[in-house]
């Protein structure tokens, strides 16, 4: 998994990294709640990991400005703090796990591997979407009997997504914060004609629109 570790105690943050690198996961670390936001705006994780007590911009208030884009990537909170109120707090923000400190690190590597299943994140590279179809994320194709048609790169990450979201509704602006960097913002035509290209090669009903709201993906 591609993980953002936001920690400002070095030490701790050198212990969580070592320990989920020798895990096989991709660490990016930040010590500052300003400097995750602008790191995460230009890049995508796959989970988030953030301390609550962090200068700047503190993890409640940087979970929220991303639930507010409409950012769902998963997060877990690694906090001191132990009262009823803040794990509330935590909870309605839109976190995903809530691990209070001290904790030990295979309790932090359950929780994740809970998260990754649940998700649907790393999943094989090769996945059925159903009867008809299957999905190669290796390369980016969709596999249909001898069939095969490569995606292209927004295509693949727009599909990607709604696999790991499937029967879910996704907006236009969850597609947009997810897919794409904070500072290229396509408009709803754009994405319109992503999907277009997407049912050429899929039936029409597995990416189904919902009027006023966006898409669901149905398999």
């Amino acid at each position: 998994m591609k993980i953002l570790l936001l920690e400002d105690d070095i030490i701790l943050n050198e212990l969580v990294e070592e320990f989920l690198i020798s895990l096989g996961h991709t660490i990016t670390c930040e010590f500052d709640g300003m400097e995750a936001l602008n790191t995460i705006d230009e890049d995508s994780f796959d989970l988030l990991l953030l301390d609550v007590g962090i200068p700047t911009l503190n993890g409640f208030e940087l979970l929220s400005e991303l639930r507010e884009r409409q950012n769902l990537t998963p997060t877990i909170f690694l906090t001191s703090l132990s009262d009823i109120k803040s794990l509330e707090k935590g909870f309605s923000l839109g976190c995903d796990d809530y691990i209070k400190k001290p904790f030990e690190l295979k309790e932090l590597e359950i929780r994740i591997n809970y998260i990754k299943t649940i998700k649907q994140i790393d999943l094989e590279d090769v996945i059925t979407i159903n009867d008809k179809y299957k999905y190669d994320f290796l390369n980016s194709m969709i596999i249909e009997e001898n069939k095969k048609t490569v995606l292209s790169n927004k295509e693949s990450k727009i599909l990607e997504y709604f696999i790991k979201n499937k029967n879910r509704t996704i907006s236009f602006e969850e597609i947009i914060n997810n897919i794409w960097e904070y500072d290229t913002t396509p408009s709803n035509a754009t994405i319109r004609t992503y999907i277009k290209n997407l049912r050429k090669t899929l039936d029409e009903t597995i990416i189904v629109t919902i009027k006023g709201l966006g898409y669901k993906f149905e398999s």
